[in-house]
């Protein structure tokens, strides 16, 4: 069982055989340090799950750059806005080291009804899974002071504060690097 089955099994409960006719849907794909997964006003056509690397989904705003997101292995990456609703993507999603992905194309995504049963209960599981972990992402952003964030997530993803730049963790956090920079410090004392 690869990483893709074996998530897919343990997270959704769907059994060996149809993890496998799932994961036989993707296919293996290489993005290079410091290339694009994909660009902003691009057509997104794929999702992935990432086995190896860390992708960085950011936006560019007309006086800054905003990290919205790092993905890292066990996790999967797309502009979802794009890929469902056929629209083109908001994000720019690019390589941080060397990314190796498990993909699937719009086409290829759409067959799965017809080879999995159970598709559509992991599809909504999978959905909801998305829905929670944003509404979370937004309730600690409101409800957290900026050390309360940079605690929790440095406590959650401690191997990141050394794979990637810093600005680009305070900048998904909703701080500024100096913030970033002050309570690392205050921290690490």
């Amino acid at each position: 069982m690869n990483e893709l089955e074996s998530y897919i099994h343990h997270h959704f409960g769907i059994s060996a055989d149809e993890c496998q006719k799932v994961s036989g849907l993707f296919k293996p794909e290489v993005v290079e340090k410091g290339s694009y997964f994909l660009k902003t006003g691009k057509p997104c056509n794929k999702l992935s799950f990432i086995e190896s690397g860390i992708l960085r989904v950011s936006v560019n705003l007309p006086d800054r750059e905003v990290t919205q997101w790092i993905g890292t292995a066990g996790y999967f990456m797309t502009d979802l806005r794009g890929f469902m609703f056929r629209e083109t993507s908001r994000f720019d999603i690019r390589a941080l080291t060397e990314t190796h992905l498990f993909t699937i194309d719009y086409e290829a995504y759409l067959t799965m009804g017809r080879r999995v049963p159970k598709w559509h209960e992991f599809e909504k599981l999978f959905m909801g899974k998305c829905f929670v972990m944003m509404e979370n992402r937004i309730l600690d952003l409101i409800s957290m002071t900026a050390e309360e964030r940079y605690q929790k997530f440095f406590s959650e993803n401690r191997e990141l504060f050394n794979q990637v730049p810093l600005q680009y963790l305070a900048s998904m956090l909703g701080m500024t690097p100096e913030t970033f920079s002050r309570i690392r410090r205050k921290t690490v004392s």
